[in-house]
């Protein structure tokens, strides 16, 4: 290293050289002289074999988000917090990787998408899969039998990525969970309550939840005679119904699994079947499924949960259908998961499939698996599939063109003249401190119209003008960017006055008696056109006229 530096010092003295050579017009045979030494002293450097060529791209199922992306999935998460703190929910976090004997044996088939880490210090660790195992270790390990909680962040597959699709291997999961023991069938439905709320209030299109219960899936393969060690990985095989024909299904069973073909074919005609409530009335009867104490146990929360579903307004929403498996080994009770029934079809957008937005169910077994005397706690939760969602939101204002805010900003502060500069860092200082979102271009000397451009570029709403004849008046111009509205407003210590710059807002302002209040915030007074208001109210006017919502829809 040390013999290169001195050749790299060399070549920088020999290359000064040749360019002072050259400015003095020196004869051509001394430069070309200089320049052959230059020349050869580069030749001896050659490449720099530690400059590596670096592939710019991210690692598979991985992506970067624009501005424009975040400010609608900040919006979307916005929503589904909104929601959860609305049915009390308080929110936790855990570690991004957990010991792997956390993760190990929890996930059936899927066990294969854990991502490990190499040895760290001793201890071996792997990616999280999701984040219902570490709620359960957390809540083994602080010894907590009753908490409803959310937790939103990033989990990690190992899984063959579909990004059109919202799949990927590093993706966020909103979490719901109420942990305790409570009467049958209360905490599940107003987990599905939830999720309707969340899918109504995202408007990403028409959607139904499939429900059902690992105990009647357990007691129909017990009476299909299914053998016990294949119970977790024949679920595995129904949990692809939704994706796969049922001969697909029945091949893989039998196949693959070792299944006898007749107990396929019985399962077939039950995993077959979904409707409402009239179909869990039709499985009581069953002849077969009726002597399955598991099955019938399954049953009776399921009528239970419709009874529930009912008086919450969402049964309308909810279909009890005997393919849904979902494949995870933990689940014990009751199951769901939340398709959309079509793809928005809006104009200039292409079919898109996205497979289920939400699922859950109960596991009232996982935290037993941690806990040292065994002790369990019941859980039951529900998880929205914000990734796929969001596919759905970007495809629509990919295709609508609807121009996204990225910033907050609610106010421009601008110098209609040059040397304003430090008026403007004092009255943009006041409206920070003031709590108002407010942002100046830095430059000494910025020109009114780039400074305007700016505002609707970043879809600012206002902007506040300081000009040379403002500040003798004692007053600034406030202007509203969209509609070219402009008030003055007064510099005053304790009142800032609003004028209209508009005539029809003048000529309106004539006609208001002293007494007369537009609204909470501004009162008129006889004086032609002139309105007194509070500097605090003021600020509490810019944030109501900045106070408009995304819209996602």
């Amino acid at each position: 290293m040390a013999n290169r530096a001195s050749l790299e010092e060399l070549v920088r003295l020999q290359g000064e050289r040749v360019r002072s050579l050259k400015q003095q017009k020196a004869n051509a045979e001394q430069v070309e002289e200089e320049v052959a030494k230059l020349l050869k002293l580069k030749a001896q450097l050659g490449s720099d074999e530690s400059k590596q060529k670096f592939v710019l791209k991210t690692p598979k199922g991985t992506r970067d988000y624009s501005p424009r992306q975040m400010a609608v999935r900040e919006k979307v998460f916005d929503a589904i917090i909104h929601c959860f703190k609305r049915h009390g929910a308080e929110v936790i976090d855990t570690p991004v990787f957990e010991l792997k004997e956390t993760l190990t044996g929890k996930y059936g088939e899927d066990s294969k998408l854990i991502y490990d880490l190499k040895d760290q210090g001793g201890e071996l660790l792997s990616l999280r899969y999701d984040l219902t195992v570490p709620f359960a270790r957390y809540l083994a390990m602080n010894k907590l039998t009753n908490i409803k909680r959310y937790h939103i962040a990033k989990v990690y597959r190992r899984d063959n990525p579909a990004m059109t699709r919202g799949r990927y291997r590093e993706f966020y999961q909103c979490d719901f969970d109420i942990a305790g023991q409570f009467d049958p069938m209360i905490p599940d439905a107003e987990c599905l309550k939830i999720m309707c709320e969340i899918l109504s209030s995202l408007q990403i299109g028409d959607f139904l939840v499939k429900v059902n219960d690992r105990r009647i899936l357990d007691g129909m393969f017990a009476i299909c005679g299914v053998p016990d060690n294949k119970f977790r990985t024949i679920c595995s095989s129904v949990d692809k119904l939704d994706k796969v024909s049922w001969e697909d299904v029945k091949n893989e069973m039998v196949g693959e699994k070792g299944l006898a073909p007749e107990v396929a074919d019985h399962i077939g005609d039950y995993v077959q079947q979904h409707g409402g409530v009239s179909l869990v009335e039709q499985l009581l009867q069953d002849p077969k499924l009726s002597q399955n104490k598991q099955a019938m146990e399954g049953l009776l929360d399921v009528k239970l949960l419709f009874e529930y579903l009912t008086l919450f307004g969402i049964a309308d929403k909810i279909s009890f259908d005997l393919s849904l498996a979902r494949g995870l080994d933990y689940y014990t009770g009751v199951i769901y998961e939340a398709v959309l029934l079509q793809t928005p079809a809006q104009a200039g957008e292409e079919p898109l499939g996205v497979g289920s937005v939400a699922a859950g169910g109960r596991y009232d077994g996982l935290v037993g698996m941690f806990d040292p005397k065994g002790r369990k706690v019941p859980c039951v939760g529900l998880s929205i599939g914000v990734e796929r969602i969001f596919s759905i939101v970007e495809q629509r204002l990919e295709a609508s063109e609807e121009k996204v805010r990225t910033t907050e900003t609610q106010v421009l502060v601008a110098s209609a003249q040059k040397k304003l500069l430090e008026e403007r860092l004092k009255l943009v200082s006041e409206l920070w401190n003031a709590g108002i979102k407010a942002e100046l271009l830095y430059k000494k000397n910025p020109k009114l119209l780039n400074q305007l451009q700016y505002c609707e570029e970043a879809g600012i709403p206002l902007v506040a003008i300081i000009g040379e004849q403002e500040l003798k008046d004692r007053v600034i111009k406030l202007r509203s960017v969209a509609t070219r509205e402009e008030w003055a407003l007064s510099l005053g210590v304790s009142d800032w006055v609003l004028i209209p710059a508009e005539p029809n807002l003048m000529t309106r302002s004539r006609h208001l008696a002293s007494t007369e209040v537009e609204d909470v915030h501004t009162t008129f007074f006889p004086h032609p056109g002139q309105v007194d208001v509070r500097r605090e109210d003021l600020v509490e006017e810019i944030r109501r006229r900045t106070s408009q919502p995304l819209c996602i829809s």
